[in-house]
């Protein structure tokens, strides 16, 4: 079901902070609406996290993807 989700619900799916939810949004990455509040439907995240799985977000200006060195 597509419904809205506040910031603070999108940090704890993501496991981040809310500030970097914030930043996600500034950054063009993550998709929301202003219903007062910032909003992230459902659709949104689930389709955020289809597109970027191997992405490395430390830099949000140069996203680029994972470099695992062991």
């Amino acid at each position: 079901m597509n419904r809205l989700h506040p910031v603070s619900e999108v940090a704890d799916v993501l496991g981040i902070n809310k500030n970097d939810v914030y930043n996600l949004i500034k950054h063009g990455h993550l998709q929301a609406l202003k219903l007062g509040r910032l909003k992230v439907s459902t659709f949104e995240l689930e389709e955020f996290m289809k597109r970027n799985p191997g992405k490395d977000f430390s830099d949000l200006k140069q996203v680029r993807e994972l470099e695992i060195t062991l």
